[in-house]
């Protein structure tokens, strides 16, 4: 009975191990991925972050009079 649970103690071990991994390689693909789309997609978002600031600015005149 010892040895199964000997076993069974190793196996989980290497499936703790082997799931660690697994996230450290899932999150650098989520981080390539979000790269990508910024480099692709960067005049989109430079515009987009520019109109937003401009909006901002001008409706912070309005608010402080």
């Amino acid at each position: 009975m010892k040895k199964e649970l000997a076993c069974f103690g190793e196996l989980l071990r290497r499936y703790r191990r082997n799931e660690d991994g697994m996230g450290t390689v899932e999150m650098i693909l989520i981080i390539v991925v979000l790269i990508g789309l910024v480099i692709i997609f960067k005049d989109s978002i430079s515009k987009l972050v520019k109109s937003i600031m401009g909006t901002i600015t001008e409706r912070s005149g309005i608010v402080t009079g």
